[in-house]
């Protein structure tokens, strides 16, 4: 396996985990703002809650792909909870019509909960520098970055940014898949043995769509293998598992950031510090995450 050096021109693991837990807010509002939610609305998607419209605005860069592809590509989904949306998504409205919803509904979020701030200077460097990580990143093997990268730049440099976010997130996300497998991790078992090391608690995976029976099935393997200890929670050696993965994907996500020296990262964490405030402290976003950020 490469080095970190090899693959990363040099960013350490946790500095490239510092950088996700950065941009990570600053994409995922997408998934839970008003705004985004409104322009789902008039294209017909039930927003009662936020699954109807998550999973097609999600896999919209993919194409009018069908649910098997979709939970291929988000792995930790039953397959069951993508089918009940993705089977009728395309029928309500068309990956271009939501691709473009999507963007118009980052648009207005950006402008509320960034104000007069979206037009700054210092927000229009931060997306220039970001654009440039985004552009460098090597999408082989990685569907839902390559898809990402492939859509067309929009113009205003807010939507740049989050673009540049969006395939920075979706690039390590399909590392973090590499991972899984290579851990020999299946889609179920990731989630139980992320709980068993207390990244979230395992009401927080339910929404994921497992079944009890389908949850305790995986935890009997990954008892079975020494993961996971007779009371659930993980060994020493389902641990250093997790550990591993952790690291493993860091290693993949640093690629990228070869793109910018250490003064021009460090300058865009310093640019990104406030809108990544505006983003935590705007109450959208839920208080405990699936991604175990802050606890991994």
């Amino acid at each position: 396996m490469p080095t970190y050096e090899e693959v990363g021109g040099g960013v350490e693991p946790a500095r490239v985990r510092q950088l996700w837990h950065l941009l990570e807010p600053l994409h995922a509002v997408v998934y839970y703002a008003p705004e985004v939610f409104e322009e789902a609305a008039a294209l017909g998607y039930d927003t009662g809650e936020r699954w109807p419209s998550y999973f097609p605005f999600r896999a919209a860069p993919l194409g009018r792909v069908g649910s098997e592809r979709v939970a291929s590509a988000f792995y930790s989904f039953s397959p069951r909870t993508v089918a009940e949306h993705m089977d009728t998504a395309w029928k309500t409205a068309g990956p271009d019509d939501v691709l473009a919803a999507r963007l118009r509904g980052m648009d207005r979020t950006y402008r509320a909960l960034f104000g007069d701030r979206v037009d700054s200077p210092e927000l229009v460097e931060a997306a220039a520098l970001a654009r440039r990580v985004a552009e460098a990143a090597n999408t082989a093997g990685r569907p839902l970055a390559a898809a990402n990268a492939e859509l067309d730049w929009p113009e205003p440099p807010h939507l740049q940014l989050w673009q540049a976010v969006t395939i920075l997130r979706e690039h390590r996300g399909d590392g973090h898949l590499a991972a899984l497998l290579v851990a020999g991790l299946d889609p179920v078992e990731s989630l139980v043995s992320f709980a068993a090391i207390g990244a979230a608690s395992v009401e927080r995976f339910e929404s994921r769509g497992w079944t009890p029976q389908e949850w305790a099935a995986a935890v009997e393997r990954l008892v079975a293998r020494g993961l996971l200890g007779a009371d659930g929670a993980a060994t020493d050696a389902g641990r250093a598992l997790r550990h591993e993965v952790e690291e493993h994907t860091d290693r993949l996500a640093a690629g990228p950031w070869r793109a910018l020296g250490v003064k021009d990262i460090d300058r865009l964490a310093e640019l990104l510090g406030e809108f990544w405030v505006a983003a935590i402290s705007s109450g959208l976003l839920p208080s405990e995450s699936t991604l175990g950020i802050g606890k991994v």
